[in-house]
């Protein structure tokens, strides 16, 4: 399974190396590289959820990874970068992180004396996901219980809608439980529904976010 996660790692970086593209990252249980934030990242939010990100990083590459004639380094470092990137997960600030678009520097390499790594200082920019306050989203059903039902939007999984912030919809057990209002219809398993972010709420220690969501306003509910 690790070999083909770096197989497929490898896929990604040779489509790296072409111009103007975006790579949606696999599992994020990839193992993590010696990667950090050096400093605090620059974003723009083009449209809420979704955040264009510029993040300047650091890559540390093993001394025998790296070619003499300096022809592999920016393989080297994709292929640490894309699964640093993976594994990050998210952060409180930016949300999670979904894409990595471009590797637009890669500074000059210096030995780090304790490891004998090679740490190189790159510039890259990328796509993270976060919900708001007050935006409307579409999350999909994976638990009902009768106080209410727990949704996915997108890498979040934790979008709570609880029972009071469903008017008209009432608990019923048939076969599998659901929610049901006077014109038959249903919130249960898989359901898509259309609901409005009432709070945020960040989970450093699973870095994780939690919300808290309804169906009190227009155009709101399953579809």
């Amino acid at each position: 399974l690790v070999s083909f996660r770096y197989r497929a790692l490898e896929q990604l970086v040779d489509t790296l190396e072409s111009e103007e593209l975006c790579v949606f990252l696999p599992d994020r249980s990839v193992v993590a590289s010696d990667l950090f934030f050096p400093v605090k990242p620059s974003y723009s939010v083009e449209r809420k959820m979704f955040i264009k990100v510029k993040l300047p990083w650091n890559v540390m590459i093993p001394a025998e990874a790296m070619d003499p004639n300096g022809l592999m380094i920016q393989r080297a470092v994709l292929i640490r970068l894309l699964d640093a990137f993976a594994s990050k997960k998210a952060t409180k600030d930016l949300g999670y992180f979904i894409a990595l678009k471009n590797l637009e520097e890669i500074g000059e390499g210096r030995i780090r004396e304790t490891t004998g790594q090679i740490v190189f200082p790159v510039v890259f920019s990328g796509i993270t996901f976060k919900m708001f306050k007050g935006e409307i989203v579409h999350g999909v059903v994976r638990q009902v219980h009768k106080s209410g039902v727990f949704l996915r939007c997108g890498p979040c999984e934790n979008v709570y809608l609880s029972q009071y912030k469903m008017p008209g919809y009432d608990y019923v057990v048939q076969g599998n439980p659901l929610f049901m209002n006077q014109n038959m219809s249903r919130i249960q398993i898989g359901s898509t529904v259309r609901v409005i972010v009432l709070d945020i709420q960040w989970k450093e220690a699973e870095k994780e976010f939690i919300a808290l969501a309804s169906l009190e306003g227009n155009n709101l509910g399953p579809f």
